[in-house]
Protein backbone atom coordinates (compact mmCIF):
# COMPACT_ATOMS: atom_id res chain seq x y z
CA UNK A 1 0.00 0.00 0.00
CA UNK A 2 1.39 3.41 -0.99
CA UNK A 3 1.28 6.05 1.72
CA UNK A 4 2.59 9.57 2.34
CA UNK A 5 2.54 12.72 0.22
CA UNK A 6 3.08 10.85 -3.06
CA UNK A 7 0.08 8.62 -2.40
CA UNK A 8 -2.13 11.64 -1.75
CA UNK A 9 -1.02 13.23 -4.98
CA UNK A 10 -1.88 10.09 -6.96
CA UNK A 11 -5.34 9.87 -5.46
CA UNK A 12 -6.01 13.56 -6.23
CA UNK A 13 -4.94 13.12 -9.85
CA UNK A 14 -7.44 10.28 -10.28
CA UNK A 15 -10.22 12.40 -8.77
CA UNK A 16 -9.50 15.31 -11.11
CA UNK A 17 -9.50 12.99 -14.12
CA UNK A 18 -12.87 11.59 -13.12
CA UNK A 19 -14.48 15.00 -12.75
CA UNK A 20 -13.10 16.10 -16.13
CA UNK A 21 -15.53 13.79 -17.92
CA UNK A 22 -13.95 10.32 -17.80
CA UNK A 23 -15.46 7.35 -16.04
CA UNK A 24 -13.07 5.24 -13.95
CA UNK A 25 -14.05 1.58 -14.15
CA UNK A 26 -11.91 -1.47 -13.45
CA UNK A 27 -8.75 0.28 -14.52
CA UNK A 28 -10.07 1.59 -17.91
CA UNK A 29 -11.06 5.10 -18.99
CA UNK A 30 -14.27 5.54 -21.03
CA UNK A 31 -14.92 8.82 -22.88
CA UNK A 32 -18.00 10.79 -21.92
CA UNK A 33 -20.85 10.99 -24.49
CA UNK A 34 -20.41 13.64 -27.21
CA UNK A 35 -22.52 16.78 -26.92
CA UNK A 36 -25.59 17.09 -29.15
CA UNK A 37 -25.21 19.04 -32.40
CA UNK A 38 -26.28 22.65 -31.90
CA UNK A 39 -29.40 23.63 -33.86
CA UNK A 40 -28.76 26.26 -36.55
CA UNK A 41 -30.27 29.73 -36.74
CA UNK A 42 -32.11 30.51 -39.99
CA UNK A 43 -33.44 33.77 -41.38
CA UNK A 44 -36.62 32.24 -42.82
CA UNK A 45 -39.66 32.79 -40.63
CA UNK A 46 -40.63 29.14 -40.86
CA UNK A 47 -38.55 26.01 -41.30
CA UNK A 48 -38.78 22.25 -40.94
CA UNK A 49 -36.73 19.17 -41.80
CA UNK A 50 -37.35 15.47 -41.36
CA UNK A 51 -35.73 12.12 -41.92
CA UNK A 52 -37.48 11.04 -45.10
CA UNK A 53 -37.17 7.35 -44.22
CA UNK A 54 -39.05 7.62 -40.93
CA UNK A 55 -40.78 11.00 -40.96
CA UNK A 56 -38.96 11.92 -37.73
CA UNK A 57 -38.71 15.65 -37.09
CA UNK A 58 -35.11 16.91 -37.05
CA UNK A 59 -35.73 20.69 -36.89
CA UNK A 60 -38.80 22.84 -36.30
CA UNK A 61 -39.18 26.62 -36.46
CA UNK A 62 -42.84 27.61 -36.51
CA UNK A 63 -43.38 24.54 -38.67
CA UNK A 64 -47.16 24.58 -38.19
CA UNK A 65 -47.68 28.29 -38.88
CA UNK A 66 -49.48 28.96 -42.17
CA UNK A 67 -47.74 31.18 -44.71
CA UNK A 68 -47.93 32.02 -48.41
CA UNK A 69 -46.09 29.43 -50.45
CA UNK A 70 -45.40 31.00 -53.85
CA UNK A 71 -44.48 28.50 -56.54
CA UNK A 72 -43.80 25.68 -54.10
CA UNK A 73 -47.52 25.21 -54.78
CA UNK A 74 -46.45 23.61 -58.08
CA UNK A 75 -45.29 20.52 -56.20
CA UNK A 76 -48.96 19.77 -55.66
CA UNK A 77 -49.76 20.61 -59.28
CA UNK A 78 -47.25 17.97 -60.38
CA UNK A 79 -48.47 15.53 -57.72
CA UNK A 80 -52.07 15.75 -58.96
CA UNK A 81 -51.02 15.23 -62.59
CA UNK A 82 -48.79 12.26 -61.76
CA UNK A 83 -51.60 10.70 -59.71
CA UNK A 84 -54.01 10.58 -62.68
CA UNK A 85 -55.13 7.04 -63.56
CA UNK A 86 -53.71 5.68 -66.81
CA UNK A 87 -51.54 8.77 -67.23
CA UNK A 88 -49.90 9.07 -70.65
CA UNK A 89 -46.84 11.28 -70.22
CA UNK A 90 -46.40 11.42 -74.00
CA UNK A 91 -49.90 12.74 -74.69
CA UNK A 92 -49.79 16.01 -76.65
CA UNK A 93 -51.25 19.29 -75.40
CA UNK A 94 -51.71 22.28 -77.70
CA UNK A 95 -50.57 25.56 -76.16
CA UNK A 96 -53.52 28.00 -76.00
CA UNK A 97 -53.42 31.79 -76.20
CA UNK A 98 -55.09 31.91 -72.79
CA UNK A 99 -51.93 30.50 -71.20
CA UNK A 100 -49.67 33.19 -72.62
CA UNK A 101 -52.23 35.92 -71.89
CA UNK A 102 -52.29 34.76 -68.29
CA UNK A 103 -48.50 35.08 -67.99
CA UNK A 104 -48.61 38.62 -69.34
CA UNK A 105 -51.50 39.69 -67.11
CA UNK A 106 -49.88 38.31 -63.95
CA UNK A 107 -46.27 39.16 -64.87
CA UNK A 108 -45.64 35.56 -63.93
CA UNK A 109 -42.69 33.20 -64.26
CA UNK A 110 -42.87 31.43 -67.58
CA UNK A 111 -41.78 28.38 -69.54
CA UNK A 112 -42.15 30.61 -72.62
CA UNK A 113 -44.61 28.28 -74.28
CA UNK A 114 -45.55 29.38 -77.80
CA UNK A 115 -49.19 29.38 -78.87
CA UNK A 116 -49.99 26.51 -81.22
CA UNK A 117 -47.02 24.36 -80.21
CA UNK A 118 -47.82 20.78 -79.28
CA UNK A 119 -46.00 19.72 -76.12
CA UNK A 120 -46.23 16.48 -74.18
CA UNK A 121 -47.46 16.18 -70.62
CA UNK A 122 -43.94 15.20 -69.60
CA UNK A 123 -42.56 18.34 -71.24
CA UNK A 124 -45.16 20.47 -69.48
CA UNK A 125 -44.03 18.95 -66.17
CA UNK A 126 -40.44 19.96 -66.94
CA UNK A 127 -41.69 23.45 -67.86
CA UNK A 128 -43.61 23.54 -64.59
CA UNK A 129 -40.84 22.39 -62.24
CA UNK A 130 -37.63 23.80 -63.79
CA UNK A 131 -38.32 27.39 -64.93
CA UNK A 132 -41.45 27.41 -62.72
CA UNK A 133 -43.70 28.09 -65.69
CA UNK A 134 -47.11 29.36 -64.70
CA UNK A 135 -48.15 28.87 -68.34
CA UNK A 136 -47.22 25.18 -68.02
CA UNK A 137 -49.22 25.00 -64.77
CA UNK A 138 -52.24 26.52 -66.51
CA UNK A 139 -51.93 24.05 -69.39
CA UNK A 140 -51.81 21.09 -66.99
CA UNK A 141 -54.79 22.34 -64.97
CA UNK A 142 -56.76 22.82 -68.20
CA UNK A 143 -55.77 19.34 -69.40
CA UNK A 144 -56.47 17.40 -66.22
CA UNK A 145 -59.41 19.27 -64.76
CA UNK A 146 -62.94 18.27 -65.75
CA UNK A 147 -65.69 20.47 -67.14
CA UNK A 148 -67.06 21.97 -70.34
CA UNK A 149 -65.23 25.29 -69.98
CA UNK A 150 -61.63 26.22 -69.19
CA UNK A 151 -62.73 27.98 -66.01
CA UNK A 152 -64.60 24.88 -64.88
CA UNK A 153 -61.63 22.64 -65.61
CA UNK A 154 -59.27 24.90 -63.66
CA UNK A 155 -61.68 25.00 -60.72
CA UNK A 156 -61.93 21.21 -60.84
CA UNK A 157 -58.15 20.82 -60.88
CA UNK A 158 -57.69 23.09 -57.87
CA UNK A 159 -60.34 20.99 -56.14
CA UNK A 160 -58.19 17.93 -56.80
CA UNK A 161 -55.21 19.75 -55.27
CA UNK A 162 -57.17 20.37 -52.08
CA UNK A 163 -58.61 16.87 -51.87
CA UNK A 164 -55.10 15.44 -52.32
CA UNK A 165 -53.86 17.70 -49.53
CA UNK A 166 -56.56 16.36 -47.23
CA UNK A 167 -55.74 12.78 -48.14
CA UNK A 168 -52.10 13.39 -47.21
CA UNK A 169 -53.01 14.87 -43.83
CA UNK A 170 -51.99 18.41 -44.79
CA UNK A 171 -54.41 19.90 -42.30
CA UNK A 172 -53.16 23.49 -42.50
CA UNK A 173 -53.00 23.81 -46.29
CA UNK A 174 -55.34 25.38 -48.83
CA UNK A 175 -54.86 26.01 -52.52
CA UNK A 176 -56.77 28.59 -54.53
CA UNK A 177 -54.52 28.47 -57.59
CA UNK A 178 -52.65 25.99 -59.75
CA UNK A 179 -49.37 27.91 -59.53
CA UNK A 180 -49.19 29.82 -56.23
CA UNK A 181 -50.33 33.17 -57.61
CA UNK A 182 -52.87 33.49 -54.86
CA UNK A 183 -56.36 34.90 -54.97
CA UNK A 184 -56.17 35.48 -51.22
CA UNK A 185 -56.28 32.00 -49.71
CA UNK A 186 -53.33 29.94 -50.90
CA UNK A 187 -51.24 28.82 -47.94
CA UNK A 188 -49.46 25.97 -46.25
CA UNK A 189 -46.89 25.28 -43.54
CA UNK A 190 -43.29 24.06 -43.57
CA UNK A 191 -44.42 20.73 -42.10
CA UNK A 192 -47.24 20.23 -44.62
CA UNK A 193 -45.09 21.10 -47.63
CA UNK A 194 -42.35 18.77 -46.43
CA UNK A 195 -44.93 16.01 -46.04
CA UNK A 196 -46.16 16.69 -49.58
CA UNK A 197 -42.65 16.63 -51.03
CA UNK A 198 -41.80 13.41 -49.23
CA UNK A 199 -44.86 11.79 -50.76
CA UNK A 200 -44.25 13.22 -54.23
CA UNK A 201 -40.66 11.93 -54.17
CA UNK A 202 -42.04 8.38 -54.14
CA UNK A 203 -42.72 8.89 -57.86
CA UNK A 204 -39.73 8.09 -60.07
CA UNK A 205 -40.98 10.60 -62.64
CA UNK A 206 -41.19 13.35 -60.04
CA UNK A 207 -37.71 12.54 -58.72
CA UNK A 208 -36.31 12.72 -62.24
CA UNK A 209 -37.96 16.09 -62.83
CA UNK A 210 -36.83 17.87 -59.69
CA UNK A 211 -33.20 16.76 -59.80
CA UNK A 212 -32.75 17.92 -63.42
CA UNK A 213 -30.58 21.04 -63.67
CA UNK A 214 -31.31 21.80 -67.31
CA UNK A 215 -33.16 20.14 -70.19
CA UNK A 216 -33.60 20.67 -73.92
CA UNK A 217 -36.96 19.53 -75.27
CA UNK A 218 -38.04 19.14 -78.90
CA UNK A 219 -41.66 20.12 -79.59
CA UNK A 220 -43.91 20.21 -82.65
CA UNK A 221 -44.92 23.62 -83.96
CA UNK A 222 -48.33 24.67 -85.26
CA UNK A 223 -47.11 24.32 -88.85
CA UNK A 224 -45.86 20.78 -88.28
CA UNK A 225 -42.21 21.66 -87.92
CA UNK A 226 -40.29 21.58 -84.66
CA UNK A 227 -38.42 23.79 -82.24
CA UNK A 228 -36.47 23.31 -79.00
CA UNK A 229 -37.22 24.65 -75.55
CA UNK A 230 -34.35 24.87 -73.10
CA UNK A 231 -35.25 25.11 -69.43
CA UNK A 232 -32.96 25.65 -66.45
CA UNK A 233 -33.93 24.76 -62.90
CA UNK A 234 -34.48 27.72 -60.57
CA UNK A 235 -33.30 25.52 -57.67
CA UNK A 236 -29.58 26.40 -57.56
CA UNK A 237 -29.16 24.17 -54.51
CA UNK A 238 -28.79 21.31 -57.01
CA UNK A 239 -25.42 22.73 -58.03
CA UNK A 240 -24.38 24.19 -54.69
CA UNK A 241 -24.97 21.40 -52.17
CA UNK A 242 -23.48 17.94 -52.43
CA UNK A 243 -26.20 15.30 -52.60
CA UNK A 244 -29.07 17.72 -53.38
CA UNK A 245 -31.90 16.00 -55.28
CA UNK A 246 -34.67 18.65 -55.39
CA UNK A 247 -37.27 20.01 -54.90
CA UNK A 248 -38.86 23.44 -55.73
CA UNK A 249 -38.37 27.17 -55.28
CA UNK A 250 -41.07 29.72 -54.61
CA UNK A 251 -41.30 33.48 -54.32
CA UNK A 252 -43.80 36.31 -54.27
CA UNK A 253 -44.59 39.69 -52.76
CA UNK A 254 -46.16 38.04 -49.71
CA UNK A 255 -44.39 34.67 -49.79
CA UNK A 256 -40.96 36.36 -50.10
CA UNK A 257 -38.48 33.54 -50.79
CA UNK A 258 -39.30 29.88 -50.19
CA UNK A 259 -37.63 26.56 -50.88
CA UNK A 260 -38.67 22.95 -50.48
CA UNK A 261 -35.48 20.91 -50.59
CA UNK A 262 -34.05 17.41 -50.28
CA UNK A 263 -30.63 15.79 -50.29
CA UNK A 264 -29.25 12.29 -49.92
CA UNK A 265 -25.92 11.36 -48.34
CA UNK A 266 -24.67 7.94 -47.31
CA UNK A 267 -28.03 6.42 -48.13
CA UNK A 268 -29.95 8.83 -45.90
CA UNK A 269 -32.36 11.47 -47.20
CA UNK A 270 -33.24 14.70 -45.41
CA UNK A 271 -36.17 16.68 -46.75
CA UNK A 272 -37.47 20.04 -45.61
CA UNK A 273 -38.91 23.49 -46.24
CA UNK A 274 -38.10 27.12 -45.51
CA UNK A 275 -40.81 29.75 -45.96
CA UNK A 276 -40.55 33.55 -45.96
CA UNK A 277 -36.81 33.98 -46.22
CA UNK A 278 -35.36 37.32 -47.33
CA UNK A 279 -33.69 36.55 -50.67
CA UNK A 280 -32.93 33.74 -53.10
CA UNK A 281 -29.41 33.50 -51.70
CA UNK A 282 -30.67 33.45 -48.12
CA UNK A 283 -33.26 30.73 -48.67
CA UNK A 284 -30.48 28.57 -50.11
CA UNK A 285 -28.19 29.37 -47.17
CA UNK A 286 -31.02 28.47 -44.76
CA UNK A 287 -31.60 25.17 -46.58
CA UNK A 288 -27.90 24.29 -46.52
CA UNK A 289 -27.75 24.88 -42.78
CA UNK A 290 -30.78 22.70 -42.16
CA UNK A 291 -29.59 19.89 -44.41
CA UNK A 292 -26.15 19.78 -42.81
CA UNK A 293 -27.74 19.83 -39.37
CA UNK A 294 -30.11 17.05 -40.36
CA UNK A 295 -27.31 14.82 -41.62
CA UNK A 296 -25.27 15.53 -38.48
CA UNK A 297 -28.21 14.40 -36.35
CA UNK A 298 -28.68 11.25 -38.36
CA UNK A 299 -24.97 10.46 -37.98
Amino acid sequence: MITGIKGIRIRRAVAVTATAGAVFTTGALTAAPAQAVAAPTIVAKGGYIMDNATGRTLFDKYANTTRATGSTTKIMTAKVVLSQPNLDLDAKVTVQKAYSDYIVSKNASSARLIVGDKVTVRQLLYGLMLPSGCDAAYALADKFGTGSSRAARVKSFIGKMNSTARSLGMTKTKFDSFDGISNGSNYSTPRDLTKLAGNAMKSATFRALVKTKTTKQKVTTKSGGYRYYTWTNTNTLLSNYSGAIGVKTGSGSIAKYCLVFAATRNGKTVIGTVLTSTSAAQREADAKKLLSYGFARLG
